[in-house]
């Protein structure tokens, strides 16, 4: 798992971005192009995803309380069935929450039930020496847009964890195992080697072109969320070409270290029994809307890359439009693995789209957001459309025509020849 990683990999179809060692294991398995995340924020989207539950079911919905056992004590964790029923389960990095850059190497969230082994690598993060900047000098860690351009990868968390990672998969030999590998590239600060930032030449960044009026037809619920994240973060547009560089050469030097250890597991011969699942755990807006971050409802910030390679499957290398949710990973891994998963989880197994990328075993993903107790988000998205309803600060709705309208730049929640899909669009989401 990377964090905070948007589309921004070659094989999702980034002009710009290398990302090899992904792009290979899309080419060997299956690429979901319609994959979202529960929730647009880190606590909550991993508790949804190694629970099976959606964030109001796991009791999650921030980053400030991030224990799910709070309120689901007894329930059994995805890499905890797999430790249940014989799996040496391992954990290398980020997995459940962790404050990155000032949490990194700690081991707090890590749901000790979880795991045999639970191992959290440090890292030098905005620590580290190195030509660097930071255009956002005003906002905390975890939030500023700074950049490092390193020597080497010696001081960095992720290199650490694809050495531990490969460490352990030679020690567990031909034995069953459920390893979870967390990257925290490309999540701020932007710490690179130099040479992963030599890929990319500022001239060749290009920075996004949103309409003048893009803003006017968004709801004041969805700008207050997080109203520093919008107006490109008061960022120049040179600022915003070097942040877009510092995030491709993160996320380039985060594919190497995922190559690593997907080349330990071809090297071991354990590549042909061994399910492989890579994603990101939500989305990241690079500037569309003159949004920066995550922590929106629109597609930019619920979508992320999710690619799954199974021994067997049919078709390798092709991708699907099937809608996909997080929820669906841990069923998902039961299915192919033959283990009983608890009856009470939210998603269903994707296992026929691993069979046949046209099958469709779901008509909708939702996301959810809540902000301060006091701004609450729903968006609900089908083949066709995204229809997202606030609540707090003045409430509002949102209606986009993705096979018209993609980027989601025209809200048509207000216009009249729309209202009979809009109905339908309401009654998919839950009442509350």
């Amino acid at each position: 798992m990377s964090d905070d990683l948007t589309s921004a990999l070659g094989c999702y179809g980034h002009p710009l971005v290398r990302s090899p060692n992904l792009d290979a294991l899309a080419a060997s398995g299956r690429r979901f192009d319609r994959a979202y995340c529960q929730f647009p924020f880190c606590g909550p989207s991993r508790a949804s995803l190694l629970t099976g539950l959606r964030p109001d079911n796991s009791g999650v919905t921030t980053n400030a309380k991030v224990d799910f056992r709070d309120a689901n004590p007894r329930h059994v964790t995805l890499p905890q069935a797999f430790k249940n029923n014989g799996r040496r389960a391992m954990r290398v990095g980020k997995l459940f929450h962790m404050g990155v850059p000032g949490g990194v190497g700690s081991m707090a969230h890590q749901d000790p039930p979880s795991w045999d082994v639970s191992i959290s690598p440090p890292g030098d993060e905005d620590e580290s020496v190195g030509e660097g900047g930071n255009p956002t000098p005003d906002l905390r860690h975890g939030l500023r847009m700074q950049w490092v351009k390193t020597a080497d990868d010696s001081g960095q968390a992720d290199t650490r964890a694809a050495d531990k990672a490969v460490e352990l998969l030679e020690e567990q030999g031909d034995e069953p195992f459920f390893l979870g590998v967390g990257f925290v590239r490309p999540h701020v600060p932007f710490v690179a080697p130099s040479r992963f930032y030599d890929m990319y030449p500022l001239d060749d960044v290009e920075t996004q072109n949103n309409p003048p009026d893009d803003l006017d037809d968004i709801p004041a619920a969805a700008k207050n969320l997080r109203p520093f994240l919008w107006n490109h973060m008061g960022m120049t547009q040179t600022q915003q070409r070097i942040a877009l560089r510092g995030y491709y050469a993160s996320t380039t030097y985060m594919d190497e270290q995922a190559g690593r250890v997907l080349d330990a597991l071809e090297r071991l011969g354990r590549s042909d029994d061994t399910v492989v699942v890579f994603l990101g755990d939500h989305g990241w807006h690079l500037g569309e809307h003159t949004h920066w971050q995550k922590m929106s409802l629109m597609e930019e910030s619920v979508r992320a890359p999710l690619i799954i390679r199974a021994p067997g499957m049919p078709a390798p290398g092709k991708s699907t439009q099937a809608l996909a949710e997080f929820v669906d990973l841990y069923p998902t891994l039961a299915d192919l693995c033959g283990l009983e998963a608890p009856d009470n989880l939210d998603g269903v197994s994707l296992r026929p789209v691993l069979a046949d990328p046209d099958a469709i075993v779901k008509e909708a993903a939702y996301t959810q957001i809540e902000w301060e107790g006091r701004i609450h988000g729903r968006t609900v998205r089908t083949d066709r459309y995204r229809y997202i309803r606030w609540r707090g600060d003045g409430d509002g709705e949102e209606l986009y025509d993705h096979q018209t309208d993609p980027r989601e730049f025209h809200n048509l929640a207000g216009l009249s020849q729309h209202q009979d899909v809009l109905a339908r669009m309401r009654r998919l989401l839950p009442t509350v």
